[in-house]
Parts: C-alpha cells; structure tokens; sequence
C-alpha cells in the first residue's frame, strides 16, 4: 500500500481565500493524520493572468496557516515538455484533432440542432458539438498551413473505445461509474495555453505520487474527464474526496474578487489561524471577529 500524499494546487491568479484555506488544510489534514506527504504545486499554465505577487502571498497565506510542505514546489510552466510528450502520446493513437471553431460558432451551431447549450458546470463552455472532427485530414492541415487557430480535442468516442468502462473511489460517494460522454469533446490545449487544466493536473498528480486528491465539491465533474485521461496515458489512479465547499452566509461560494475574506485581509482584521480553524468546524466562517 502506497503512503497516503495529497496536494494543494493554487493558481496565482489572485488571493487566497477562505475557501482555499479549508481545501489546504483539508488536504494537509489528510497526510498528518497518515504519517503522510503535502505537497504544494503552482498551477501557473494562464501566463496571462498568473503573477509572481500571487505566488509570493500564496505561500505567505500556507505559512500563516501553519501548514509546511517540500520544496521546491512544483510549477506547471516549468514542465510543458511533459504535457507536450503527453499530447504526442495521443496524437500518435489519432485522439487528438485540431478544432478551428470559435466559442460562438460552437454555441450557434448546437442552437441550429435545436438544442439548449449545456453547462457540464458553472461556466464552462458548451459542450463541443463535434464540428472538426469531421474534417478530412487534408483539411486539417491546409487550414493549419493557412494560420488558422486552433485547439487541441480529445476525440471522446475513440477515446472510449480503447479506454472501456472506467470507475473511481470517492470517499463520500464510493465507487463512481466515469460518465465523459456529456461533456464531449473537451480540450486539452491551446496555442496561448499548450496544455489544458485536464491534462495538467492529471499528469502532475501521477507524476508526483498523489494517492489522495482532496478538493472541493464543484470539481467532482471534472474527475469524469480526468478519469479517461489516466487509462489513456497509463497513469496511477488515487483515490478522491471531494469536500463542502465554503460560502458566505447567503450561501455563495467565495471567489477571489471577494476581498473582504482573503486570508490577507483576515490578518490585517488581527484574526488568528485558530480562529479560522475554529470557524471551519463549526461552519461559522460568516462569524469571524473582524
């Protein structure tokens, strides 16, 4: 049996938040209690929005909290040869296509089928309706050779046939049939973007021995996508517990424009981290002093 490791994985886009507390502890809370590893990794691949004061205030925040990890960390940007040797991979099994639609064409065409666009989760785009994937290959590469953009799709349905029924273990939920169907097409790199969250954090937990990926309830979905990407690329499969998520006391989740509770802003008010902590457990973050 592997030792228990678990991750937070942040994106220094903006400021911790409460809910990144809670997911942080929760997942350094996990490998404590089983003589395990946390470790921490940089999710930098959006070089758009990602700036290195975030980094800096993430592990201020981790610190703050009293967690501690291994260093060095992990950052994504540093490893897109490992993304692009798994892209090639699936290129080489034709399961990968270029996409030349735009987000408009895509949601113009599934109204011309008559169907609603589906969210498979808050804000993601619709799901793709299999438009380039019914170019030739000479096509392909006349518009590639044209400059046209495009995106990288994992061709779901040849995906599936090599890959069978998959399943997962979730700590709340048990064993979970992998149901990637309703959410198509999906992509797993861009040119301003040369990988994708999928592929990125599926590969980096492998490569990194997580055996426990502890995170918030809202990404349960996107295990479905993941759960294929591991049987296709041969990679260890860990166990998953998707927790509760932290809301404010209207019941919204926080987001990281919500300044007031950034753990920054938590300092500044003098709270402690055993007030935080505190909060947690009793489901009173809305009650901080402050």
């Amino acid at each position: 049996m592997r030792p228990i490791t678990t991750r937070f994985a942040p994106s220094p886009t903006g400021a911790l938040h409460l809910g990144h507390a809670f997911a942080a502890l929760t997942a350094w809370r996990a490998a404590k209690e089983a003589s395990g590893r946390f470790l921490v990794r940089i999710e930098d691949i959006d070089s758009t929005r990602c700036r290195p004061e975030f980094e800096a205030a993430i592990f201020e925040d981790l610190t703050w909290l009293g967690l501690d990890w291994p260093i060095p960390v992990r950052r994504q940007s540093e490893h897109l040869d490992a993304y692009a040797r798994a892209l090639d991979s699936l290129r080489g099994r034709d399961l990968i296509y270029p996409c030349f639609c735009t987000r408009a064409e895509i949601k113009a065409e599934i109204a011309r089928a008559g169907a609603a666009p589906h969210l498979a989760t808050e804000g993601a785009d619709p799901v793709y309706p299999g438009t380039c994937r019914r170019l030739s290959e000479p096509e392909r590469a006349a518009r590639i050779a044209r400059g046209d953009p495009f995106a990288l799709r994992l061709n779901l349905t040849a995906a599936l046939e090599e890959t069978g029924p998959l399943i997962w273990h979730d700590a709340t939920r048990g064993t979970v049939v992998a149901e990637a169907r309703r959410f198509g097409d999906v992509v797993l790199a861009r040119k301003e973007m040369p990988t994708s969250y999928h592929l990125a954090v599926t590969l980096d937990d492998h490569l990194q021995g997580v055996t426990l990926v502890t995170r918030g309830e809202d990404l349960f979905e996107a295990t479905h996508i993941q759960r294929v990407l591991q049987a296709l690329l041969g990679l260890d499969v860990p166990n998953y517990a998707h927790h509760r998520l932290i809301t404010d006391e209207d019941g919204r989740r926080f987001a990281k424009r919500d300044r007031a509770v950034t753990l920054a802003a938590l300092r500044e008010r003098g709270v402690t981290p055993a007030e935080v902590m505190a909060a947690f457990k009793a489901g009173a973050v809305a009650r901080l002093p402050g």
